[in-house]
């Protein structure tokens, strides 16, 4: 199949996941396989959307790597710029679930702990020269979009990310989710709040975690992060459970969060950027932004595994579509949930 010149390019990691037994980890005896990754799953988010997306990464010479490379191909994702490195492994976590039994190492029933195994990885090895290498996607590209996780890999990676803001963009969009991680910060010498600030400066679409940005800037709300950070023209904060809060340049929105019963919170952020970023590219009003984002985060929140599968197309757009009251009581549902009020 020949794929579509790519409007969407996402930068970052791609990990495979060893999802294991309910119950204590070492009681496990097999494990299910899947993909994650921030930046993968949003480009699944936007392939599933209609929007052409390719991703840039780096894997390693091994059957996760294939692995990867097959489930984005599978999905529609350009990966023809994704390097495969001869000498680093592929990343992975093992994502561990809870039973609720009453063994002192096992999990409440419903919940899950994700154990990474990415230090070294060959996505750690990201750097400038990749975006050299991916040039033509990166020139045609009308968004590129990653997350706080790529610079937090290594030096290089920071030093790609960061390369990339520098680059002349003409019309190309940036887009950026904060996405933090502190253990991946733990032995850089520079402040990852300043690295993450300069990012966010220099995007046009950012993400924000209420709950990220206060642990990273000493702040979480809406209007007190606008203040801090005027320069992208998107800012868009996730209020934990409640609402979305939308800027666009000075113009302020607040979309509420659907009812539903969560799954797995896993990918439920991913999800949301790359249906604000694909209503984005398809020109829709700034409420259907957030509604895209909504919908889409619903989808993870209410599935298993990392990666949201979307409804069809014609009822995201029916829903999104809908009056304010109607959507205050929109019960998002694959089954029959008991509501429950939950941010994405």
């Amino acid at each position: 199949m020949i794929q579509a010149t790519p409007r969407a390019v996402t930068i970052g990691e791609g990990l495979a996941v060893l999802i294991a037994h309910p119950g204590p980890l070492e009681d496990s005896h097999t494990f299910a396989r899947g993909a994650g990754g921030a930046e993968a799953n949003a480009a699944t988010v936007l392939a599933q959307l209609g929007v052409p997306t390719a991703w840039i990464s780096r894997v390693g010479d091994d059957g996760f790597g294939r692995y990867l490379l097959r489930h984005l191909s599978e999905r529609d994702v350009d990966t023809s710029a994704v390097a495969i490195d001869p000498a680093r492994p592929t990343g992975l976590y093992v994502k561990e679930r809870g039973s609720g039994s009453a063994r002192q190492d096992d999990l409440p029933a419903g919940s899950s702990r994700m154990l990474y195994y990415r230090t070294g990885s060959a996505a750690s090895a990201l750097s400038p020269h990749d975006l050299t290498v991916a040039a033509r996607l990166l020139n045609d590209a009308e968004l590129v979009h990653f997350t706080g996780i790529t610079p937090a890999l290594s030096p290089s990676a920071t030093a790609c990310t960061e390369a990339l803001l520098a680059q002349p963009r003409g019309s190309r969009l940036i887009s950026f989710d904060l996405n933090f991680r502190p253990a991946l910060w733990e032995r850089r010498a520079e402040s990852a709040a300043d690295i993450l600030a300069r990012h966010i400066r220099g995007s046009d679409v950012v993400f924000l975690g209420a709950d990220e940005a206060l642990e990273v800037f000493g702040m979480g709300e809406a209007d007190r992060l606008r203040e801090l950070f005027p320069e992208p023209r998107h800012l868009i904060v996730k209020n934990d459970k409640h609402s979305v809060t939308g800027y666009i340049g000075d113009k302020r929105l607040e979309v509420p969060a659907l009812r539903l019963r969560v799954t797995e919170r896993i990918g439920a952020g991913d999800a949301f950027a790359g249906g604000y970023l694909a209503a984005l590219l398809q020109g829709r009003p700034h409420e259907q932004l957030l509604r895209f984002g909504h919908l889409c985060a619903a989808a993870a929140l209410t599935g298993t595994g990392d990666v949201a599968e979307l409804p069809p197309a014609h009822t995201l757009e029916s829903q999104s579509a809908v009056s304010a009251s109607d959507w205050a009581d929109l019960n998002y549902s694959p089954a029959q949930p008991i509501p429950e009020n939950v941010g994405s």
